[in-house]
């Protein structure tokens, strides 16, 4: 009989898990064998929900996504609370901080990304090139770096107490950064009732996503739920003060223009890095993250693989081969992930069957970011940088359309090429967005008169008249490519929740963008099968 295929996954969050979920056939037919090292003592989660626990909108039995009973009962080993220090690549190990070496065949890394920590005068940052990392591999090696009492980032279920005791303290919590994340988190601390104020360097919030209009909208969108925003303003230094016990506590954050700006807790939201100090330890080629290729093997040792945040996904040619500065980084987003994490499950139990494959990692669309929040609708995709007075001889084919109405806090904004929908931002006009993501899905052209799309947020507006927004082949979920006809399914087999829908289809359980669609979705099929709606 042929050895089974020693398998050792280094990272145990979503996208490890459905590494694991998807290879429990072959585990259990002991053609693989998995051996999971996760640094965590939890069972895998959702780290997306990260910021609704923080708050207390969410408990952690709604964001767990692994099933570590399952993969244990099919003979899968998994180690939680356990850190992968080395991959000994001569031997064939990895090297774990219980003392363990685990021999494999095949290393897969799904070590994810760690928060960024920004230059601050009395805050440590560490660096982790090479030289760094031979030198305290001990102290930088699947460690984040440490940070003073009352300055958190939120990556954990630890940063997510700390965020957690401050809310419900009713504190001032002072949220720097003001991508996607930190602003999710802000919104939903101040409607918790904490007292919250954001801080960035920048003219707009967003500013990856948005344009200017829109990212005015959401700022006096922000204000007026009660948030403090300071923009333009470059974070220098913290102050600290000495709580009675002795311990020293952040007090302040002081920005380069002079501002001191007194809080409880600081939280850092400025970004995230991937987690390849391993894979430069071990002489793999790193950039932005672990450089694999379109098959997720290392570009160095075809024996290892990366999936999700650490992996960045270069073609390897002669151009880039020669390169020191890579195009691209990890995506970042919870579905390319799970995608990479089940298309790698398929291709390695292809390959203990002896069968090969060739089906390609499906190719990932431009990402569709959306501000979860209550009150504070945003959506964006796409370059939205053009304005409507552009010299249309330097774009001939491009057209921008834009509507206003800041007072009321609504905004969007449409490009196209040659009528087709290339990009977009929307602010308060959730209906508009939706509808205008239809069209970016399918790649759709936009009616000739663009202010028809206004009508979907005006006030005669029927969404239940709107054929298009639920045909079958409709992607409600796109973390997990689950379609309007997959919920109706799920539905008629007595799911009429969705949370119930989310976990017989996995719609919901990724960014939790959909949810309200779900929702919608089913009430649609309750109401056209008689039945009372049970969405809530």
């Amino acid at each position: 009989m042929t050895e089974p295929l020693r398998i050792v996954l280094i990272g145990y969050g979503p996208v490890g898990a459905r590494f694991v979920e998807e290879l429990l056939p072959e585990v259990a037919a002991r053609r693989i064998v998995v051996t999971v090292v996760g640094g965590e003592h939890a069972e895998a989660y959702n780290r997306v929900l990260v910021a609704d626990y923080a708050v207390g909108n969410t408990e952690l039995d709604a964001m767990l996504v692994g099933d570590r009973e399952a993969a244990q009962a099919a003979g899968a080993r998994v180690l939680l609370g356990v850190a992968a220090t080395s991959i000994d690549r001569s031997a064939r190990v990895v090297r774990c901080s219980n003392g363990e070496a685990l021999p494999y065949d095949r290393v897969v890394l799904a070590t994810g990304s760690r928060a960024n920590v920004p230059t601050l005068d009395g805050v440590e940052r560490h660096r982790r090139d090479l030289a760094s990392l031979e030198k305290h591999a001990s102290t930088l090696v699947a460690r984040d770096d440490a940070l003073p009492a009352g300055i958190t980032a939120l990556r954990d279920l630890d940063d997510a107490q700390r965020v957690l005791e401050a809310v419900r303290g009713r504190r001032r919590v002072i949220v720097l950064g003001a991508g996607v994340l930190g602003l999710e988190l802000a919104l939903a601390a101040q409607h918790a009732g904490a007292q919250v104020c954001v801080v960035h360097h920048g003219p707009i919030p967003m500013p990856r996503n948005l344009d200017r209009g829109s990212g005015q909208v959401l700022r006096a969108a922000l204000r007026r739920t009660g948030i403090t925003v300071i923009a333009h303003s470059r974070a220098e230094a913290v102050g600290f003060r000495t709580d009675e016990d002795g311990t020293r506590r952040f007090d302040m954050l002081v920005t380069a223009d002079g501002k001191q700006l007194r809080g409880d807790l600081l939280v850092l939201s400025c970004g995230v890095s991937p987690r390849n100090e391993l894979a430069t330890l071990a002489g793999l080629r790193t950039a932005t993250g672990v450089v694999v290729g379109p098959d997720l093997r290392s570009w160095t040792d075809p024996d290892v693989y990366a999936i999700g945040d650490c992996a960045q996904v270069v073609e390897r040619t002669d151009e880039t081969a020669g390169r020191r500065d890579l195009p691209g980084a990890p995506s970042g987003l919870i579905g390319p992930g799970w995608r990479q994490a089940s298309w790698l499950a398929a291709a390695l139990a292809a390959e203990v069957a002896g069968i090969g494959t060739e089906a390609a990692l499906p190719t990932e669309r431009e990402p569709i970011v959306m501000l979860k929040a209550e009150h504070v609708d945003v959506v964006a995709v796409g370059d939205v940088s053009a304005d409507p007075w552009d010299d249309d001889a330097l774009a001939p084919r491009r057209r921008v359309a834009q509507w206003a109405d800041p007072e009321h806090l609504r905004y969007v904004k449409m490009v196209t090429e040659d009528g087709v929908l290339t990009g977009f931002a929307s602010v308060g006009m959730p209906r508009t967005a939706a509808e205008l993501t239809l069209l970016f899905e399918r790649g759709g052209e936009l009616p000739a008169d663009r202010s028809l799309l206004l009508r979907f947020d005006g006030p005669d507006y029927d969404p239940a008249g709107d054929a298009d927004a639920f045909a079958p082949e409709t992607t409600v979920c796109w973390c997990n490519g689950v379609t309007v006809g997959r919920i109706e399914e799920s539905a008629a087999c007595g799911h009429g929740t969705v949370e119930c829908v989310g976990r017989d289809t996995r719609a919901g359980t990724g960014c939790g963008g959909c949810r309200g669609r779900i929702a919608e979705v089913l009430a649609r099929t309750a109401q056209a099968d008689g039945a009372p709606s049970l969405t809530a």
